[in-house]
């Protein structure tokens, strides 16, 4: 039987999650020691559970809350169902570009080998560029929005071939009626005033690679001789989002961020987060570090050290957000009113069927973790899918056809987990990576108790004000 609740305690506060429905209730110890119990038809039972704990009309009073909260579809909600689109062929949205499969540094924790992603190091031409836009239009049907992610290894080293593109993709825009978004992942070392004029011309979203305090930083990604890079991107990124509008997250439709690693040797991350907002970097995110057997990735044994770090993190970001200091630390920035449709909340990144990476030489992978796995070859840009039974798999490998994820509560949350990691711990995408499972339910609990604590703070802050204008 599928969970259908999930309580937790959090920096003093007591959180119930309906999981179905998504909503999120802050109650009190009472409430929560009822939902031991509670099963939305057994108040009976509930009562004489707790009538030694707490008084009898206190209970009967919150079992009738919790009564209000099932019909107003907020607990106990019934299963989300597959949508019948899951059986059908999918529709491409976007592709990744790996436009130089090289780099000019070498991070300790490369997955793409130093950026050669275990081949020979090499760019893409414009021509490839160019019919990978071609291959999105013609694979993403009806759709008008469209993505296009230009990547590598460092894609500012084949700056000819991301030129090459834009203008292309803009004419075909267009030609087709069309809308490309754009987006750069760089690690900042090619950031200059020609190319930050030009990606700002050209509406592009970037991500900024940072590992955070300038130690950690330099030990991890070095450049290609060796030597420390902080000083260097941290100068160019500052530049770069002065450029947009102070740093705005909203740029012209277009967002820049900073997106950090840590590892085994930074397990006191919070000091990094910390380091990139006082650098004046206040949209960004912190993500774990993915690798198999390396004294750099976690273990089993990490898992409370690292839980210890995210309740540190979370009262460093609710009292800065209390101080009128506060950043968008991306993990944190759940909707829980809104959150994503059924599908999104069953399938995560859509990687393998809607989504897949262009390797330099025009090959299709599921995503570009995939780049040069083998077996995981899809097709190339000039045959099309090629293999169209893996991308059906892919579609297919949702929350509720992977075991382990059918009954775990944070399965609408995390939709199962990066496809890329189960394959490199498992061999086996419907096998989530565990170490990776449990970091990722602590972040959300966190996540969670951030957006109910601002909710009930700015609830608070409106009802405060209203009085004071009586």
């Amino acid at each position: 039987m599928k969970a259908k609740i999930h309580k937790f305690e959090q920096g003093g506060h007591y959180i119930l999650l309906d999981i179905n429905s998504g909503a999120v209730h802050v109650i009190d110890k009472m409430i929560y020691d009822m939902m031991d119990t509670f099963d939305g038809a057994n108040d009976e039972a509930v009562v004489a559970a707790l009538k030694d704990a707490y008084p009898e009309a206190d209970l009967r009073e919150a079992l009738g809350e919790l009564h209000e909260l099932m019909e107003m579809g907020e607990l106990f909600a019934p299963d989300i169902d597959v949508p019948p689109t899951f059986k059908q062929k999918g529709l491409i949205k976007s592709i990744c570009l790996m436009v130089a499969q090289d780099c000019n540094l070498r991070c300790k924790y490369c997955f793409g080998d130093g950026g050669s992603y275990g081949q020979e190091r090499a760019v893409m031409t414009p021509e490839v560029g160019k019919r990978a836009i071609d291959f999105l239009i013609e694979s993403c049907g009806p759709r008008k929005h469209c993505e296009v992610d230009f990547f590598g290894g460092e894609p500012l080293m084949n700056m000819k071939t991301v030129k090459a593109v834009t203008e292309y993709a803009r004419q075909r825009e267009k030609e087709t009626g069309k809308k490309f978004k754009l987006t750069m992942t760089t690690n900042g070392m090619l950031l200059n005033d020609e190319n930050i004029k030009w990606l700002n011309d050209n509406d592009f979203s970037l991500v900024l690679s940072l590992d955070g305090r300038k130690e950690v930083n330099d030990a991890m990604r070095p450049d290609a001789g060796g030597h420390g890079t902080y000083d260097r991107i941290v100068k160019n990124f500052k530049k770069c989002i002065a450029s947009r509008k102070g740093g705005d997250w909203d740029y012209r439709g277009v967002y820049t961020y900073l997106r950090g690693t840590y590892t085994h040797n930074n397990m006191d991350f919070t000091k990094d987060v910390l380091s990139m907002v006082d650098e004046g970097f206040n949209i960004l995110s912190v993500e774990p570090v993915v690798m198999k057997d390396s004294p750099l990735g976690f273990t089993e044994e990490d898992l409370p050290r690292i839980r210890e770090e995210y309740d540190r993190l979370t009262e460093a970001y609710m009292k800065r957000h209390r101080e009128g200091r506060g950043f968008w630390f991306f993990h944190f920035n759940m909707d829980l009113s809104n959150g994503p449709c059924v599908a999104k909340r069953l399938s995560g990144c859509g990687a393998g069927h809607e989504y897949v990476a262009v390797s330099e030489n025009g090959d299709l992978y599921p995503c570009h973790q995939f780049v040069g796995r083998e077996g995981y070859k899809l097709g190339d840009i000039y045959e099309g899918i090629t293999n169209t039974e893996l991308p059906q798999y892919f579609r297919e490998s949702h929350v509720l056809n992977k075991e382990k994820c059918r009954d775990c509560w944070a399965r609408f949350f995390c939709s199962g987990g990066c496809h890329a990691n189960a394959d490199l711990f498992h061999g086996d995408i419907r096998k989530p990576y565990e170490v990776g499972c449990e970091i990722q339910k602590k972040r959300l609990e966190c996540a969670i108790l951030v957006q109910a604590l601002l909710a009930l703070e700015k609830m608070e802050k409106e009802e405060q004000t209203t009085a004071d204008g009586e």
